[in-house]
């Protein structure tokens, strides 16, 4: 990647949430057990375990995208959704979700140095506004975004990190824009938009060959360790 100068400086950060920059423990298994159960998929039966690989598959995607795929028609997709954003958000508010070690901090330190940073997640808001809350980080950053957002579709398509842009008018051209996110969804929204850097992180879904794969051009321990990459492409 050509190095970027100080007058051309990475000013937009758009971060992932769920397994990027918050640690949730695999909480997204147990919420689409939940919803899968009350439209009456047994639990360990062959078409439950089907919907669970397509749905760690798809980690980092729109979820209503997920249950429209797993269950056909609308009305059942959205009878999925509100139950499995019901099912997360009581895990959340029982307290089962913390934030990756060093991701405040890594936030903080980017919007000292005047960058605008935007959370950003497949969630729907009331889950997303749950997740901050859960976290106190309401004033975190200045701005967070869901599909809902971005004119409803999430990733793979670039749409949050281009609505990230168009909102903030933070940058002048998508390549001083840095996305960082822990699934193949991530990569290739992040690709798509154009970002200058596109950062895999390996605390949540994906590894480091399908993150490289789907549009990585780096592949971190974690978020912890964006601000100095950013700090090494600038110089």
């Amino acid at each position: 990647m050509k190095k970027l100068t100080t007058s051309n400086p990475l000013d937009l950060i758009v971060l992932d949430m769920a397994g990027t920059t918050v640690a949730d423990g695999g909480l997204v298994e147990q919420a689409f057990a939940a919803a899968a159960a009350r439209l009456g998929v047994e639990p360990g039966s062959a078409d439950h375990t089907e919907k669970l690989d397509y749905v760690r598959a798809t980690m980092g995607e729109s979820k209503i995208t997920v249950f429209r795929h797993l269950f056909g028609g609308e009305t059942l997709a959205q009878r999925a959704n509100a139950a499995f954003e019901e099912a997360y958000g009581e895990l959340v508010d029982g307290g089962r979700i913390a934030p990756v070690p060093g991701a405040r901090e890594a936030v903080e330190r980017l919007r000292s140095e005047g960058r605008t940073v935007v959370l950003s997640t497949g969630f729907a808001r009331t889950t997303q506004d749950a997740i901050l809350a859960a976290l106190g980080w309401q004033d975190l950053v200045e701005l967070t975004l869901c599909p809902a957002d971005a004119g409803g579709r999430g990733r793979p398509y670039p749409d949050m990190v281009l609505a990230a842009l168009l909102r903030t008018g933070a940058v002048d051209d998508v390549r001083r824009i840095v996305v960082a996110g822990d699934t193949s969804y991530d990569m290739l929204s992040g690709a798509r938009s154009g970002a200058g850097i596109v950062a895999g992180v390996l605390t949540g879904a994906h590894d480091r060959d399908l993150l490289t794969r789907s549009g990585a051009t780096h592949v971190l321990g974690s978020v912890a360790e964006l601000p100095g990459l950013i700090a090494r492409a600038e110089a």
